[in-house]
């Protein structure tokens, strides 16, 4: 057998396709994006690396965070909004983009209703609730706590109404660039790892995040990184990657792996209160919204707790939800969950751990998806616009995905109009698909002690030494090898940029350094691969156009 160290062949691509616009993704970011081309004129071939519905925005729980002109809270505004989201992102948001995308939810709202998608009713107008971080009452939801899947829904359906060519379970490997470094296609495997080309001078990378680096996370097993990895090797820039927000409460389930059920902030939003196993609320005087502060504040709390093993129990608080009436038809997907664990939410606190959830970093792009790199744009939980910072708002990101994909929709019909994208028919193939990668269960296991919530430069130096003698050359000819060698490469970018930012901000929490440092570190990171293809740190962030 040959050793893939040595191998440099590549697999002869077997069959073509052709397009306008290419969208890797089929979630919010994705959908929207390629519905909106489909309006404007655009030939547009959608690629998933699962069914068509199988991505992280149907776990979605909350909602929809917007203030709706004629339908808010008394004295809420859009401003107000973007007062929240720049507050939640700990001095890292980029005010214009905020601004931009918070102002644009009504009518991007207004917009995914029009698709179908249908929102939960209240006593006058639609119902809304309150989050953590937020200062009123502005989250628009479905099914109560079945937000993400509605949207899905209505946007799977829109798609299929107007017969957008949806290519599933096939993963993107790398993309086809010309001499002039263009981006103008994508390798890809089909089903059966049989690769194939798809040429577009226009690609758009809406892949979701990379809950998957961590043991337990809410997202679901497709969320690797394969889209962020890409747009590295294809020559973007990454910032604010060190930033992995936490969610407080998913349900605890001993020896859990993977996705594990999102409980969301909902509950509460509705009075629900954190307590350890002796019946000691947790947020008490830690911050003033209590449990409803922001995520990053609720989940260092949470860890900070359990390191004192209250009760003895050192993995997991409580949510006690017992005074919320008529619980499992407010939250019918958390209480199925909870019963399923055989917790009754209605007489027993819900066992609840933080666990990965959201990527606040990404590729720089500007609130239009645009990139650094011709022809290539990204949208959602994997961009990076400034509109997070050092911490999501909760609810804002299928806000972003909704606003940005319609924007960058327009973006690409707007560049392909100009005559700046490059021809499709010079896109050439990597000359061999090889990457670095480390066995998952590793890696998860490392990145989880050593990088998660809590981080010190001792243990960062033992993640990045683990990482860099655990790595082998690898062959890309099936998913599970493009998937394991994203993981390995956002792996090794993580780390790199944790350890250089000495000092706690936002959901980046640093033991050895837990003040904020606004004098040093009120900037971002970014990353960008060397030519040998390591992750290499390429200060200061150059922002798109």
């Amino acid at each position: 057998m040959s050793n893939p160290v040595n191998d440099r062949r590549s697999k002869t691509p077997e069959w073509e396709a052709r397009a306008d616009l290419v969208v890797l993704g089929s979630g919010v970011a994705g959908l929207t994006a390629a519905l909106r081309a489909r309006e404007l004129g655009l030939r547009v071939l959608v690629v998933t690396k699962a069914a068509v519905a199988d991505g992280n925005t149907r776990w979605a729980q909350g909602g929809v965070a917007v203030v709706l002109d004629g339908d808010r809270d008394a004295g809420d505004t859009v401003a107000a909004h973007a007062a929240d989201t720049l507050t939640a992102g700990a001095g890292l948001c980029d005010p214009d983009a905020v601004a931009r995308i918070v102002g644009a939810g009504p009518a991007a709202v207004g917009w995914l209703r029009a698709s179908g998608a249908r929102f939960d009713a209240g006593a006058t107008g639609l119902a809304r609730t309150r989050e953590g971080g937020h200062s009123a009452f502005r989250v628009i939801h479905a099914g109560g706590d079945a937000t993400g899947a509605e949207v899905e829904r209505a946007l799977v359906a829109a798609a299929g109404a107007q017969s957008v060519p949806v290519l599933e379970r096939h993963v993107a490997i790398d993309a086809l660039r010309t001499p002039l470094g263009e981006v103008a296609g994508v390798t890809v495997l089909d089903p059966h790892g049989v690769p194939g080309l798809l040429r577009a001078p226009a690609v758009l990378v809406a892949t979701g995040g990379f809950g998957q680096l961590y043991q337990a996370t809410s997202n679901p097993e497709v969320a690797t990184g394969d889209g962020l990895a890409l747009a590295l090797r294809a020559g973007a820039t990454v910032a604010d990657i060190e930033f992995v927000q936490f969610h407080p409460t998913v349900l605890y389930t001993p020896g859990a792996r993977g996705r594990c059920p999102l409980v969301t902030e909902a509950v509460r939003g509705e009075g629900a209160v954190l307590v350890d196993a002796l019946g000691v609320p947790i947020m008490r005087g830690v911050h003033p919204l209590a449990d409803l502060a922001p995520r990053d504040v609720v989940s260092a709390a949470i860890t900070r707790h359990l390191a004192h093993a209250p009760g003895g129990v050192d993995d997991h608080v409580f949510l006690d939800a017992t005074g919320i009436s008529g619980f499992a038809a407010r939250f019918p997907t958390v209480s199925a969950a909870c019963r399923e664990a055989g917790v009754d939410p209605a007489r027993e606190p819900i066992p609840v751990t933080p666990a990965a959830h959201f990527a606040c970093g990404g590729v720089v792009t500007g609130t239009d998806g645009r990139t650094g790199v011709t022809g290539l744009y990204a949208v959602g939980e994997v961009a990076r616009t400034g509109l997070h910072g050092a911490n999501r708002l909760a609810s804002n990101s299928l806000l972003e995905g909704l606003v940005v994909g319609q924007r960058a929709a327009r973006a690409v019909a707007e560049d392909l109009a100009a005559g700046v994208l490059a021809d499709p028919r010079n896109g050439r193939e990597p000359a061999a698909a090889v990457a670095a990668v480390a066995e998952r269960d590793s890696l998860q296991r490392v990145m989880s002690r050593y990088a998660g919530i809590g981080r010190d430069a001792e243990g960062l130096a033992v993640a990045g030494s683990v990482l860099d003698l655990s790595t082998e050359d690898s062959l890309l000819w099936t998913q599970e090898a493009v998937e394991d060698a994203a993981l390995t490469l956002i792996a090794q970018a993580l780390v790199a940029t944790a350890a250089r930012r000495e000092e706690s901000r936002g959901c980046h929490v640093r033991s050895d350094f837990p003040e904020r440092d606004d004098v040093t570190w009120q900037r971002s990171q970014a990353i960008r691969l060397s030519p040998s293809g390591q992750p290499v740190l390429a200060d200061p962030v150059l922002e798109a156009a």
